[in-house]
């Protein structure tokens, strides 16, 4: 890296003689002739870091950017670090790589683009319209979310299994009830049912008393009917 006084110093880019590979990008640490090239960068993109006289920055601007248009990300709304990944997405599509072939582990030049790849199609709604166009123009897309229907589903089958088990333990303590006259019933107390299955009402019993709070209105009642003083 060399540089004369008032200009900014000729840096060899963060790539090798490919064009499309070429940025700025750098990381931090980067380094270039023994030079701190990537603080260097960093330095060059805050405020002012082109210097105050604008002409002189504009200048030294328009010989950044003929090197890397995107130099400086920031002022398209992303980080160096977004740019930098990609760049190498790109770079690995260009030399005949696939997006299924991507994935996370597969890295260029030291960076995890499979990882950054797979982040960025599932968080596509945070990326900004331009970042979404940029992954767009190489066939990425946003991640298909699972379908909720499953769950909703599984949510809803849980439920029929808690009714069912609910109104099997109502038949049951009605059962008991039409043949003791009391709706005491002891903990041990199994309950045989019309189609010849065993229910362990008095463990039911004490479970609906422990769980009054989530029972609803309707099951209340239900109890309530029977005689069930707490559930009155």
């Amino acid at each position: 890296m060399q540089a004369t006084p008032g200009e900014p110093a000729t840096v060899t880019p963060f790539t090798d003689t490919k064009p499309r590979d070429r940025t700025l990008t750098a990381p931090r640490h980067a380094t270039a002739l023994d030079k701190p090239v990537g603080q260097w960068l960093t330095n060059l993109r805050r405020p002012d870091g082109l210097g105050k006289d604008p002409e002189r920055a504009a200048r030294r601007a328009e010989q950044l950017a003929a090197i890397d248009p995107d130099w400086n990300p920031g002022q398209l709304g992303w980080t160096v670090d977004w740019q930098r990944h990609h760049t190498g997405l790109r770079a690995l599509l260009e030399d005949g790589g696939t997006l299924d072939e991507i994935l996370p582990g597969v890295t260029y030049r030291g960076d995890d683009i499979g990882r950054w790849l797979a982040r960025q199609t599932r968080d596509w709604t945070r990326l900004n319209p331009e970042q979404q166009h940029r992954l767009d123009e190489l066939g990425a897309k946003p991640a298909v979310r699972p379908q909720k229907t499953a769950a909703r589903t599984n949510a809803k089958t849980g439920a029929t299994k808690g009714s069912d088990a609910f109104q099997r333990g109502v038949t049951a303590l009605q059962q008991y009830v039409q043949r003791e006259g009391t709706t005491v019933v002891s903990r041990a107390h199994v309950e045989r049912l019309p189609d010849g299955t065993e229910h362990r009402t008095g463990i039911w019993i004490s479970n609906q008393k422990t769980r009054r709070d989530k029972l609803s209105e309707q099951q209340l009642a239900t109890l309530a009917k029977l005689g069930v003083e707490w559930a009155q």
